[in-house]
This record gives structure tokens, sequence and C-alpha cells, in this order.
């Protein structure tokens, strides 16, 4: 019996003491500091105004987000934000293009030239090599057929008289003839393509 007792003691020994239920309140440093963020949020929504300084954020409504409204009829279409728009991230927005890789737009033979000839590669594209100024390029030049007919008469009136360049506008009324007269669905190939079609010598 005293055997018993006695490994019942050492077991016991062993064993690590029951938990027990204490109240653990939370530290006082703890409330005060969160107490204090609390403070400090509601003070800045309060005097922030609705959503704080406009360049901060995003203030935009959804017809900033649509984009600029199509000119309505009889109204003329602004050439430079088209441009902007369009062809600066190309051309960039002095028109001197990036060399080796898009040609330039200011004091080019192409921009001042024959009005049909801009009128097609707006409508439709050019790939392959141009001679522009002297130098080579060989790339591609999306089409803008989605533009109506006055905003690519602005853009291509506003290229031609921009920078270095004295060239005449553009009547829509080109664009529009060229659009109808034209069976294209594919780019010019380069240069050579667009001499034929202003009927010099290829």
């Amino acid at each position: 019996m005293l055997n018993d007792k006695t490994s019942e003691s050492r077991a016991q020994e062993r064993e690590q003491a029951e938990p027990s239920e204490k109240g653990q309140p939370i530290p006082l440093l703890f409330l005060v500091g969160a107490a204090a963020l609390v403070l400090w949020g509601a003070g800045y929504i309060a005097l922030s105004g609705s959503f704080g300084r406009a360049d901060l954020g995003d203030k935009r409504t959804l017809a900033d987000l649509s984009g600029p409204a199509a000119p309505a009829a009889g109204a003329s279409a602004n050439g430079k934000q088209l441009f902007t728009a369009n062809c600066v991230a190309c051309h960039q927005a002095t028109g001197k293009g990036l060399p080796g890789v898009f040609p330039p737009l200011d004091g080019s033979e192409w921009v001042a030239g024959d009005e049909r000839t801009v009128a097609n590669i707006l409508l439709h594209g050019v790939t392959g090599e141009i001679t522009v100024m002297g130098n080579s390029f060989k790339g591609a030049m999306p089409a803008f057929p989605q533009l109506s007919d006055a905003e690519l008469a602005a853009v291509a009136s506003y290229i031609r008289s921009e920078w270095s360049n004295k060239a005449g506008a553009i009547k829509p009324e080109l664009f529009e003839a060229e659009r109808k007269a034209g069976t294209r669905t594919t780019p010019f190939n380069g240069g050579a393509e667009l001499k034929t079609l202003a009927g010099k010598a290829s």
C-alpha cells in the first residue's frame, strides 16, 4: 500500500499543474495607443475633405474615362488632340520620331507632299521600307479607318502645318472620296508603292 502511494505521489510530481483561469486585462499602454490611433484616424478623415487632395487620388468621372466625344456634325475636330492620342507615341510631340525606328514628320517629304498620298497613308497604313529625309526606316504604321473624315483631315492638316512644315490643309472631302474609291484591305508595301500612288516613278 505504501508503494502504491509513493508511486502515485511521484507520478503527480512529473505532471504539470492544472491550468487556472485568471483575468488577463489588456495592458493600459495598448489601450492608450489604440485610442490615440482611432482619434487620429477620425481627425484625419474630418480634416481631409471628402476624398483628400485631387493630386493624391483619381477623381475622374465616368465621362472622363469615356474619352473625348466625337465632334458633332459641323464641328471641327482638333488635330493636335488627335495627334497626341494616336500618333505621338511613335512620332513624338516634336515630330522628330525616333532615329532608326519611327520616321520624323517634321520636314518629311511625305507629309508635305501629295495630299492623296497622305490621305491613303492614314486610311490604310504602311509596312516595309520607306525613306524619309534620306534615312531608311523599316517598320509598320497602322491605319486609322476608325477616325471620321473630319478627324483624319484635322490630324493631317495639323502635321502638315506644325513644326517646320508649311504645307496646306487637307479637306475632309478628300478622305471621303478616297475611302469610297479605295478597295485596298492591306497596308501599302513601303515607299515604292506609295510613289506609284502619287504617280511618281518607282
